[in-house]
């Protein structure tokens, strides 16, 4: 395992014991919480985008803040619904965000979850053409997105202004950032879709499939076909992949009133969004056991990256002791060691 993060979907509401009761809650402990992460040696702080429900939604100025107040920290997204986004103007967001941070976006996008509105994206002005559907547009949005980000003319210059004849390309461009997008697959064949467009991989704690087998082995089964996919379609380099788990080791009265009911909690198998899907357990219980159990995850193991999914309502304080727990109890068991400690290890000795 060479990299942790958490994934906060950002959800705000002023109910009884929430420490995030408005959107400026959510936004602004977000970037706390990227700090005290960076601060205790994890490696990702990555944020889900909803829209129209109170979640975190607009990505860029998020990330943005949460680059002017890291320096190392790696910063992304899970996902962005590309259903929703204006290819050229989100190329001009991200390259910006991009390089604020010192170029360490990774940019999770995909076709997008179920959502409360119907039909949300075409109230932003997006309709799929005829014959189209919603994941087409997904996968057109991200085509040009893609092509934008990595240098691509998208509009024809006026002679009369430039004195010659051509494409423009949207400015600024961020170097790098291309090769820093991930597709959020929800089963195995779209998987192996992002595989052969040269996308890493980013999977949640759910698949929209079910074939009987576990999660973790389902999952596995994912990334196995993806990185076949990398590999079949002729892409140089190494693919990343990610999973993400719910992940809650117990070890104060607190931690036990809140998450002592998912102790020996197991797959979950249900309906959504009109088919079958499978949802993995939650990981909770001694940080002990719940390192071991861990480390029989076998997704977990075949990934390069661990998103934590992190209960945010409860706040940055409660949050930063959760991942410091996992961060000292839990993550040594997967072959994980604080990002501090790494950066130690490859510095010459001091003479």
């Amino acid at each position: 395992m060479k990299h942790i993060g958490f994934l906060n979907f950002g959800n705000w509401r002023p109910a009884r014991g929430s420490r995030v009761r408005t959107g400026a809650d959510a936004l602004l402990q977000t970037v706390d919480l990227a700090v005290a992460a960076e601060e205790i040696g994890l490696d990702g702080a990555y944020v889900r985008v909803h829209h129209f429900a109170p979640q975190l939604s607009s990505p860029w100025p998020l990330l943005a803040a949460m680059g002017a107040r890291t320096s190392r920290i790696e910063l992304g997204t899970g996902v962005i619904d590309m259903r929703y986004e204006e290819p050229l103007a989100m190329a001009e967001l991200a390259a910006s965000t991009d390089l604020i941070s010192g170029g360490r976006l990774q940019l999770g996008v995909s076709r997008g979850s179920p959502e409360p509105a119907l039909r949300g994206a075409e109230a932003f002005g997006h309709v799929p053409a005829d014959g189209q559907s919603d994941a087409d547009l997904a996968r057109e949005h991200t085509r040009r997105f893609r092509a934008a980000v990595a240098g691509a003319g998208v509009a024809p210059m006026d002679s009369r202004m430039t004195g010659r004849e051509g494409l423009l390309a949207v400015q600024p461009q961020s170097a790098g950032l291309a090769d820093r997008i991930w597709w959020g697959a929800g089963t195995r064949a779209t998987a192996r879709w992002a595989g052969q467009q040269g996308m890493n991989l980013m999977s949640s704690t759910l698949l929209t499939e079910d074939t009987g087998v576990p999660f973790d082995q389902l999952q596995a089964e994912q990334i196995a076909g993806f990185r076949a996919a990398w590999a079949e379609a002729g892409w140089s380099g190494t693919p990343r992949v990610s999973v993400s788990r719910s992940v809650m080791p117990i070890t104060t009265d607190e931690d036990r009133m809140y998450f002592g009911g998912d102790v020996g909690s197991d797959d979950q198998v249900g309906y959504l969004d009109g088919g079958l899907a499978r949802f993995g357990r939650h990981y909770a219980g001694d940080p002990d056991a719940v390192a071991e159990q861990l480390a029989r995850d076998v997704a977990v193991q075949e990934a390069d990256t661990l998103l934590l999914t992190i209960p945010n309502m409860l706040g940055v304080e409660y949050n930063a002791r959760l991942l410091t727990t996992i961060a000292e109890h839990v993550a040594p068991a997967l072959g994980w060691t604080p990002a501090h400690l790494r950066a130690d290890e490859q510095q010459p000795a001091a003479v």
